[in-house]
């Protein structure tokens, strides 16, 4: 489902065909951009319930009609009786990636409220309505979800939430079922009436604090009732004539900034299946390399985000690449594709807003709590359990988040808003969409379908995956420069899928949504 029309005075596109009519409909009654993704993304919390709902995250960056872009932080943070001695002691140096003790506080409906408040012309209760139909009523498994479910039968066939929705007769469900969402439609239900203190604080935290204490998670209400979403100027670089704006950690968006900048500095083709597909690769890998080593709640961020952004950190890096030196290799980073949704919405009045909103792993911790219907998000898996390291996880504190919308401006107008869901590639698949748009002068169709791929790991131990339709000529140049090879399906999910709104000259929007999510785009 994709149209693009003349004169277009809004536009949306999300990974669910589902949640793009939600927005949709929520335009046509007289609501703006902001109201189109908050319905789209309570919508998704239902039709993909693998990789967003009410138990995850959400991030989210805003233009207001004069221009002002804000930045929403609706990430959780770790309960505040997290004893890391305790996880060292049972899991070693790695956090568990699923169980009780990968779920932190979940921040998303707090995130929808704050994204209401910004400028919702709609009424709060009526975001849900569409999302409640749904989660009674039924929706149809679709492509990505059954394949979510077939990945992780034997994890999830554990949990008896899960296998109380998600499996019939003792298996999965296949494509095309329908499946059913009582409890969480009565959330969604509460949540709608009552407002996000029901979630933090109030009816809604007892019951699924006491199903995931049973579980075995430390969290506490006390811990949901502290919560809070942030909102904060974003972080800003310069690509060309173009202004990126991004949140700022725990947010990992820096690095699209530094990918962005090293391309520009280094005076590379930076067509991603041109001549210097290897070299941009290697900025590609520079950029993870410090978000890896410095990435944490910004409390304890040892190195700033400015200091990652300066001139000559920029040219250190530029230099090393240039000589084509290999970084100390280092095996792909843990932190894997991830299970997320990116969805972007603008309109004539000037508003847009690109929104991520995550349960991190698919199904997140593995965990359904059945009195409330909601999947909790393994989002504790980001932390490490390196002593010392400024992602260790301590009570009360927000993880390396790889959550990182974009909105793009040009001589102060919205040029772009994007995002893609696919974990610590994020950056990688933002920046290529981006390179594509306004380097190569592709529309937001064509650059988010074109053939793509991702860094994992430094040269001489990474490996670069890519999907079966990038051509030989430029696996080759991965190759020359030290990557592996991982070949991928034609059209992967496995390197994310991603959504963006360009604004054209005369000021209409052209928008694109991902062949590999389940999805489409609309403009009118």
């Amino acid at each position: 489902m994709e149209l693009h029309a003349a004169g277009t005075q809004w536009a949306i596109a999300t990974p669910h065909t589902v949640a793009t009519e939600a927005g949709a409909v929520a335009f046509e009654r007289g609501g703006n951009a902001v109201d189109a993704a908050l319905v789209a993304a309570a919508t998704l919390a239902v039709s993909y319930p693998h990789n967003c709902g009410v138990g995850g995250d959400l991030f989210a960056l805003v233009q207001r009609p004069d221009g002002a872009t804000i930045a929403i932080n609706a990430s959780g943070r770790a309960p505040a009786g997290v004893d890391p001695d305790a996880l060292r002691a049972r899991y070693g140096s790695a956090m568990p990636e699923e169980g009780p003790h990968s779920i932190t506080v979940p921040g998303a409906v707090s995130g929808w409220a704050a994204l209401h408040r910004e400028g919702a012309r709609l009424p709060w209760a009526e975001a849900f309505g569409p999302a409640t139909a749904l989660a009674y009523g039924g929706v149809a498994v679709t492509r990505s979800l059954s394949r979510a479910l077939a990945e992780r039968e034997e994890i999830l066939a554990a949990d008896p939430g899960m296998r109380d929705v998600f499996f019939h007769g003792g298996a999965p469900l296949p494509k095309g079922a329908l499946f059913r969402q009582p409890a969480l439609a009565a959330t969604l239900e509460r949540i709608a009436s009552e407002g996000p203190s029901a979630l933090y604080g109030g009816s809604i935290s007892e019951r699924y604090v006491a199903g995931l204490r049973a579980a075995g998670a430390p969290i506490t209400v006390d811990d949901l009732a502290a919560h809070t979403a942030d909102v904060l100027a974003p972080l800003s670089g310069r690509y060309r004539d173009l202004d990126v704006r991004v949140v700022p950690p725990n947010s990992q968006g820096f690095a699209l900034l530094e990918m962005l900048a090293l391309v520009e500095r280094l005076g590379l083709d930076p067509d991603p299946l041109g001549p210097d597909a290897g070299v941009v690769a290697l900025a590609f890998a520079a950029a993870n390399r410090d978000r890896d080593h410095h990435l944490s709640d910004p409390e304890t961020m040892r190195v700033h985000p400015s200091t990652l952004l300066d001139d000559g950190h920029l040219a250190g890096l530029a230099d090393r690449i240039r000589d084509a030196v290999p970084a100390t290799g280092a095996p792909p980073p843990r932190h894997g594709a991830g299970d997320t949704i990116a969805m972007v919405t603008a309109d004539a009045d000037g508003w847009a807003v690109s929104l991520i909103q995550s349960l991190w792993d698919s199904f997140g911790s593995a965990i359904l709590e059945p009195e409330t219907g909601i999947v909790a998000h393994d989002r504790g898996g980001c932390f490490t359990l390196e002593p010392g390291h400024p992602n260790e996880i301590a009570p009360g504190k927000r993880p390396f988040h790889t959550l990182m919308p974009v909105l793009v401006h040009r001589d102060g107008r919205l040029a772009a808003a994007a995002g893609s869901m696919g974990g610590a590639s994020q950056p990688q698949i933002n920046a290529l969409n981006l390179i594509r748009a306004f380097d190569l002068g592709m529309g937001a169709g064509e650059a988010i379908g074109a053939p793509r791929w991702t860094v994992w790991g430094d040269p001489g131990t990474g490996v670069v995956r890519a999907e079966g339709s990038v051509p030989d000529g430029a696996t080759s140049r991965f190759e020359e420069v030290g990557f592996g090879l991982d070949r991928l399906e034609d059209v992967d999910e496995a390197v994310g899928h991603a959504h963006m709104i360009l604004t054209r000259p005369d000021g209409t929007f052209d928008v694109g949504s991902d062949p590999r999510a389940d999805g489409g785009a609309l403009a009118l």
